[in-house]
């Protein structure tokens, strides 16, 4: 294994590269939204840890607490993304990266580590067998497909909120809640937006803008919710 790892802090977060989405020095609205939200985030222990080199290598967690997702519990972290793709594949990037984050929760004296999963692997999730290499178990589900798997320290376990188990909404109407966490997700809403006007599809696009919104969804939700 070879390459440095670096962290993403307020001091380089205008210049590195956010590993999701490769380009070139050209502006990417979404790689610019992604930015802004990780400034604030970041103040609050967000990680963003990834090979110093221009490829998709990277892990990013944060403390439950603050994570803008619909999962509750104490003292752990929660793994929004761990990914390893294209040539730097099969290197051990993938096991350095988690092994990192499992000893950063155990230093800060965390209760453990937790991930979203399901029954069948999504593609936009990261790799659940891989984590469950790690001891990794199943904590809690949905009864809709969905999983929280967790790493446990001390013997406690943390679940998805009430409102998720709930699944109840107002709006009948195609609804997508989104936050700009995920750079592809700003190109992905644009076009559903033109697709939905111009076949007559009734649609709301609820962003999500704070942690309060986040925990209080009534679905899964890691970046985006349909």
């Amino acid at each position: 294994m070879h390459g440095n790892f670096i962290h993403l802090t307020p001091e380089n977060l205008d210049r590195e590269h956010l590993c999701c989405i490769i380009r070139t020095k050209k502006c990417h609205p979404g790689i610019e939204a992604k930015r802004q939200w990780l400034a604030e985030r970041l103040k609050e222990g967000h990680v963003f840890r990834k090979l110093d080199v221009k490829g998709c290598v990277f892990i990013e967690y944060a403390p439950l607490e603050t994570a803008w997702v619909p999962i509750v519990g104490d003292n752990y972290y929660y793994i929004y993304c761990l990914w390893v793709s294209g040539e730097p594949k099969g290197n051990g990037y993938g096991r350095a990266l988690m092994e990192y984050c499992l000893q950063d929760a155990k230093k800060k004296g965390k209760s453990g580590v937790c991930m979203l999963g399901a029954k069948k692997q999504k593609a936009w999730l990261s790799d659940q067998s891989f984590a469950k290499k790690f001891g990794f178990e199943v904590v809690d589900s949905t009864g809709y497909g969905y999983e929280l798997l967790a790493l446990s320290f001390d013997g406690t376990t943390p679940r998805f909120a009430p409102n998720v188990q709930k699944q109840n909404m107002e709006n009948e109407e195609l609804t997508i809640y989104y936050d700009m966490q995920c750079p592809f997700v700003y190109q992905n809403i644009e076009k559903i937006k033109d697709y939905c006007a111009a076949n007559a599809i009734p649609a709301s696009f609820v962003l999500i803008d704070s942690l309060q919104k986040a925990k209080s969804l009534p679905c899964v939700f890691n970046n985006w919710a349909v």
